[in-house]
């Protein structure tokens, strides 16, 4: 098939390597024109994913709307402060074309200004062409590096369209599976990244064992309650896009999330303020925001959730915040 993806950050170049290995025409449509001529030249995204070169096969796309032209798929990479405005440049050209079977979110988040997920935005941008996600845990050099991983293609295309997409993603390295769970699918991958960077402050804390496994059974069933009142469906969150992709984020060495975490438990001022001069997306950060948001609004019961949020956003000192759930009113585990 002819797969375009936008973005070129480590998760969109990983995904155009696994694509390129399926045998599909791939074009790697980079945010700035200026990383596009790099990645053309070098054929290496040395900011990104470096020490995986890309093959010539693999065309970089300079502009949005002649990437597109012939698309069977088309996949977007970018963070989530960035898809917005994405779908404003690409929807009228994916909304009147002929052959784009589906379009699949890579992006886990919600909108700043909005709070709607991905596939709500890509649909209003795209009328009657299909939309997914795809969630699950998928360390982006792992995937780069063929090791196997396993996934989840939640979308509202009728089952030919979703089988043969399924079809196209999968490989000997990568394993799909499929859902209708979009909205479920969608929060399981925003809320992982904020009980990750929960999981770092645990481990910055120096808190133990003990206390990070605890941390992460209420956190999940904290992520099927929030996710419930979002729409989703409660198994959902026990498959990979929840506590899958949640036992990956908060464990994994690779993860800028429980990094994340981890150095607001050294030093929270100077650990958010290098937050502005990343180049990477700490998406738990922003979601830790938009979703507490989208909780108080509709009255659920989310101390943890809340509390990351104080010490993100209010100044709550990371300890103090761990005691503070720890002397909540005792109650029935389930």
């Amino acid at each position: 098939m002819n797969c375009v993806i936008f973005g070129a950050g480590a998760w969109g170049t990983a995904f155009s390597l696994h694509l390129n290995r399926q045998g599909h025409t791939v074009t790697l449509v980079p945010r700035r024109i200026e990383q596009a001529l790099e990645l053309a030249s070098s054929r290496e995204n040395k900011d990104y994913l470096a020490g995986h070169k890309l093959p010539l096969s693999i065309q970089i796309g300079l502009e949005a709307v002649p990437a597109l032209m012939d698309a069977d798929i088309v996949f977007l990479a970018y963070p989530s402060k960035g898809l917005a405005d994405l779908l404003k440049q690409i929807g009228p050209s994916i909304k009147s074309s002929p052959t784009v079977k589906m379009v699949v979110s890579l992006t886990k988040g919600l909108d700043q200004k909005t709070l709607e997920r991905p596939c709500e935005l890509m649909s209003q941008a795209f009328g009657k062409i299909p939309v997914g996600t795809l969630n699950g845990p998928s360390n982006a050099q792992e995937v780069a590096r063929a090791q196997p991983t396993a996934m989840v293609l939640a979308s509202n295309a009728d089952e030919k369209t979703l089988s043969e997409v399924q079809a196209a993603i999968s490989g000997p390295s990568l394993r799909t599976y499929t859902s209708t769970d979009i909205a479920g699918v969608e929060i399981g991958g925003t809320l992982k990244n904020v009980y990750a960077l929960g999981a770092g402050l645990c481990d910055g804390l120096k808190l133990g064992d003990n206390a990070k496994a605890a941390f992460l059974t209420r956190a999940l069933q904290e992520m099927m309650r929030v996710g419930e009142s979002l729409g989703g469906k409660s198994e959902t969150f026990l498959g990979l896009s929840g506590v899958g992709d949640l036992m990956a984020t908060a464990h994994g060495s690779w993860s800028r999330n429980r990094a994340l975490g981890e150095a607001i438990a050294r030093n929270a001022s100077q650990a958010l303020a290098d937050l502005a001069s990343r180049r990477d997306a700490v998406e738990g950060h922003r979601a830790t925001e938009t979703v507490s948001r989208l909780a108080k609004s509709r009255n659920v019961d989310a101390p943890i959730l809340f509390c990351l949020h104080k010490i993100l956003f209010e100044g709550l000192d990371a300890r103090a915040g761990v005691t503070a759930l720890m002397t909540r009113d005792l109650k029935s585990e389930i």
